[in-house]
């Protein structure tokens, strides 16, 4: 039977409010149909990866996760919602993608197992359950660029769904074809990258609401300060086309092709080194790469709001201790828990299906961590 809701993402109205002023009302955003599922796809044990210097192969791996849902959804003509959180991700899908996107994962994961030595948690839960014990889960998409839309999620749902999957993955045998797991368009070859200016720093900030606090109306206060102090989304952006550099090392153009085609390709290895030799002269010196680049930036994604507020921004540390006084003032009042890293460079990697238009985003994470680190901050606040 023909899922009717299997669209519903793609006719949700791109608003194009300022996601402080989308917070405000309620209705700027759509309830979930309750024949959706959320899913999860964790790194396990990630943390002490990260802490093994092994960050940009959790970043790698959780890249790999996205743009396996990607391209599946692009094959069957549905679009989703995805959050990506620097060592896992979480998606929206219809029921009728559910058997196929635990089948990729599965994919993905055996090859990560058999190259990395990770393991990722896989699970689903259904979104009318969360609805049957009373959980919120509301959808909104907004344009954050000219070139840019993502998914805001309203709720708690999303994260609480996620913290169930985590406690009790998915445990049933998930059945795979020997179709490999299409991850083209994945594109992981830039080095770790500087501020746009030289007083800068990278911040990664995870806001996770608390008690009985009225969350939009707070994340809506927050995201304002974050505009006053650190300026428009696209000021605070951490990366910038001067800074963009290939990565020629041989340890990430031998990751890179792993996590796509698996152990041994030295075609693909090869090519990987061409074009970290030769790709950036070409992206420099041509109007194609030079439209490419500056896409690149304004199609970056280090904003995710997924029932919290999940950001990697760049400034000064002046400005970062202004935040982290009006941040520690809400604290204190009981309405939320924060946590953050703080580093010098920022990470990316990239989902290119065509680099002559805007059919490419680009996964921001802060360096030696981000993301992991700050979540690790914030676990524990609130387990006190």
């Amino acid at each position: 039977m023909m899922d009717k809701h299997r669209n519903f993402y793609t006719e949700v109205p791109i608003s194009d409010l300022a996601i402080h002023e989308l917070f405000r009302d309620r209705s700027n955003f759509q309830e979930v149909p309750p024949t959706w599922h959320v899913l999860v796809a964790d790194i396990r044990d990630s943390t002490k990866a990260v802490n093994d210097g092994r960050h940009e192969e959790v970043n790698l791996v959780a890249t790999g996760c996205v743009i396996a849902i990607l391209n599946l959804s692009i094959s069957e003509g549905v679009t989703v919602p995805f959050f990506f959180g620097g060592d896992g991700a979480t998606f929206l899908i219809p029921d009728s993608l559910t058997t196929k996107a635990l089948s990729v994962l599965e994919k993905h994961n055996r090859n990560v197992q058999k190259n990395f030595k990770f393991e990722l948690s896989l699970g689903t839960y259904r979104v009318k359950d969360l609805y049957r014990d009373g959980i919120e889960l509301k959808i909104a998409r907004v344009s954050t660029t000219e070139s840019l839309v993502i998914p805001i999620i309203m709720g708690q749902g999303l994260l609480i769904a996620e913290k169930l999957i985590k406690e009790s993955p998915n445990s049933l045998p998930i059945e795979i074809d020997e179709v490999p797991v299409n991850l083209s368009g994945m594109d992981c070859k830039w080095d770790k990258i500087k501020p746009p200016l030289e007083n800068q720093e990278v911040l990664s900030l995870l806001i996770a609401g608390c008690g009985d606090a009225n969350y939009p109306e707070v994340y809506s206060d927050i995201l304002e300060k974050l505009n006053e102090i650190y300026g428009s989304t696209q000021r605070r952006r951490p990366i910038s086309t001067d800074k963009l550099k290939m990565s020629t090392s041989f340890d990430r153009i031998s990751n890179d092709v792993k996590v796509k085609w698996g152990e041994g390709n030295i075609p693909e290895f090869l090519k990987g080194v061409l074009i970290s030799l030769f790709g950036e002269f070409y992206l420099r010196n041509t109007n194609l790469g030079k439209t490419y680049l500056k896409r690149m930036v304004e199609l970056s994604d280090n904003l995710s709001l997924d029932g919290r507020i999940n950001t990697v921004i760049t400034g000064s540390a002046d400005q970062r201790k202004e935040l982290f006084k009006y941040l520690d003032s809400v604290e204190a009042q009981g309405l939320i828990k924060y946590g953050f890293h703080i580093s010098e460079e920022s990470i990316m990697s990239c989902y290119v299906r065509n680099m002559k238009t805007d059919e490419h985003i680009h996964f921001i994470d802060g360096g030696n961590g981000g993301y992991t680190k700050a979540a690790n901050v914030l676990k524990k606040k609130l387990a006190n």
